[in-house]
C-alpha cells in the first residue's frame, strides 16, 4: 500500500487476503509496515473507528528489516526481541518478500524434523558390538 492510503483500505486489504501486515512503499522504498497491531492500535486511539485516517499516521516507520543472508537463528532471535511478526527481507533499497514469525517456526521444526530423521536413521544403522569373551 501507499502511505496516503485510507487506513480503512487497508485494512479491508488485509482482511479480504486474509493477511496480517502490508509493507507500505512509496516511490519504490520502503516506507513502513502496516500491521493489524498498528491498525487496531489506531482505532482504539480514535474511539473505536478509522474515519479518515490514512496509513500513514498508523503504520511502523521504522520496521525492522533483515537481508536475504541473515541467518534463521538470527531472524529468529530478532523477531522475539522486538516482538516483531513480520519482517521485511531487503537487499540494499529492493524488497524481496516478508518473513512471518510463522515462517521461521515452519523452517525450524522442518529443521528439527530433518535432524531427528537423521539421528534415528544414525543410531539404526549403529554397528553392533562383538561381544566380549
Amino acid at each position: 500500500v501507499q502511505p496516503d492510503e485510507l487506513l480503512a483500505n487497508a485494512a479491508q486489504i488485509m482482511a479480504e487476503k486474509d493477511i496480517g501486515s502490508l509493507v507500505v512503499m512509496e516511490r519504490g522504498e520502503l516506507a513502513g509496515m502496516l500491521t493489524f497491531r498498528e491498525v487496531i492500535f489506531c482505532i482504539v486511539s480514535n474511539g473505536g473507528e478509522v474515519g479518515g485516517t490514512l496509513v500513514r499516521k498508523a503504520m511502523d516507520h521504522e520496521p525492522l528489516t533483515c537481508t536475504p543472508d541473515t541467518d534463521l537463528d538470527e531472524v529468529r532471535r530478532m523477531m522475539l526481541e522486538h516482538h516483531a511478526r513480520y519482517l521485511p527481507v531487503m537487499s540494499q533499497k529492493m524488497l524481496m518478500g516478508v518473513m512471518s514469525f510463522y515462517d521461521v517456526a515452519k523452517a525450524v521444526v522442518d529443521s528439527q524434523n530433518f535432524e531427528n530423521k537423521m539421528l534415528k536413521a544414525y543410531i539404526r544403522d549403529w554397528p553392533e558390538e562383538e561381544p566380549r569373551t
